[in-house]
Parts: C-alpha cells; sequence; structure tokens
C-alpha cells in the first residue's frame, strides 16, 4: 500500500527531481511533487513524496528529518489526508 510523507522547509528552489532523488536514497519513490503556487508558479515550501511501502516511509522520516536539502533544514512525517481526520469518531 502506497503512504505518503509531507515534506516541510522545502528551499523555493527545489525541484521534484531533486526532492525525488534525495528521498530514494531510502526506497522505491512512487511520486514526488514540490507544491507550488498556482497564480505565480513559485514553490510554496512543501511538498509530498509517496513512497511503495510504510518500512520505507518510517526509514524517510528517520534519515531525513532535520537534514538539509538545498540549504534548508527539512522535516519529514505521515501525510494524513482531512478526508480521513474527518472521518474519525471521537467518543
Amino acid at each position: 500500500m502506497a503512504v505518503k510523507l509531507f515534506v516541510g522547509g522545502l528551499s523555493w528552489g527545489t525541484d521534484d527531481r531533486t526532492l525525488k532523488s534525495k528521498f530514494e536514497e531510502f526506497g522505491n519513490v512512487e511520486d514526488a511533487v514540490v507544491i507550488r503556487d498556482r497564480d505565480t508558479g513559485r514553490s510554496r515550501g512543501f511538498g509530498f513524496v509517496t513512497y511503495s511501502s510504510n518500512e520505507e516511509a518510517e526509514a524517510a522520516i528517520q534519515g531525513l528529518n532535520d537534514n538539509e536539502l538545498d540549504g534548508r533544514t527539512i522535516k519529514g512525517e505521515l501525510h494524513i489526508p482531512t478526508s480521513s481526520i474527518n472521518s474519525i469518531a471521537i467518543y
């Protein structure tokens, strides 16, 4: 099952290819995308990386948190879609 990571703290100059290349050190990256402003096309400073397995995603979180990419300290965490949060029942 595919596992998506949120990656924050990206440099404005980091592109999809650089993000994917860095995260491939920890496993098979299915997708890597830097989120861009739809009006200006500039990076918004965060992105998402999708791995094939939970083990690869966990290895990336452990290996890359608080490390540098393009001169900025990055932070990764498991991505939980808003739709999943809204469906959680709290008693």
